[in-house]
């Protein structure tokens, strides 16, 4: 069983820069897709970036130019690098691992609380 743990969470100010770590431990199986969600109190959990096994990467646009998500495979580590924060940026910051084959086995982190003032 795959278990993830996030880190990297605090507060800043508007404007500044946090960087998020992702770590699995346990075999992750292949063609699996790591992402970063996000989410607020009285709404959905919403999709950040993911990265593909292959590297390809997805953004959502209100992050887009302003996050950067990688992984190091040999490690089994995910990052989210996020610049320029804004205040709606504000949320618990959620790790995921999924396969399209078996989505039923989607793994998430316990999450980290990121918390932007303006």
């Amino acid at each position: 069983q795959v278990q993830l743990v996030e880190s990297g969470g605090g507060l800043v100010q508007a404007g500044g820069s946090l960087g998020l770590s992702c770590v699995a431990s346990g075999r992750l199986p292949g063609a699996t897709t790591m992402g970063w969600y996000r989410q607020v109190p009285g709404k959905q959990r919403e999709l950040v970036a993911t990265v593909s096994s292959g590297g390809t990467t997805n953004y959502a646009d209100s992050v887009e130019d302003r996050f950067t998500i990688s992984r190091d495979n040999r490690k089994n580590t995910i990052y989210l690098q996020m610049d320029n924060l804004k205040p709606e940026d504000t949320a618990v910051y959620y790790c995921n691992a999924r396969r399209a084959v078996t989505p039923q086995l989607t793994v998430w982190g316990e999450g980290t609380q990121v918390t932007v003032s303006s």
